[in-house]
């Protein structure tokens, strides 16, 4: 099953940018993807199609299951 930690960010723009982090540290400390997210924006570091990140909106883990079949 793979973990997926997926930040979300509000832009300049009012739009929501998405980062995903594969297989997050278990278990999540919120304070501290909180605090990672916040100097994710101060550094300017990433680039969004959808404006510059201005502030942290949420996260959450997302668990995928895949089955693949041999045809």
């Amino acid at each position: 099953m793979a973990r997926v930690l997926e930040l979300h960010f509000v832009t300049n723009l009012g739009k929501i940018a998405r980062i995903n982090v594969d297989h997050p540290k278990e278990p999540v400390d919120p304070a501290t993807v909180k605090l990672a997210m916040e100097q994710m924006i101060a550094s300017n570091a990433f680039f969004s199609n959808v404006g510059d990140l201005t502030a942290v909106s949420g996260a959450r883990v997302v668990e995928r299951n895949v089955t693949k079949y041999e045809l």
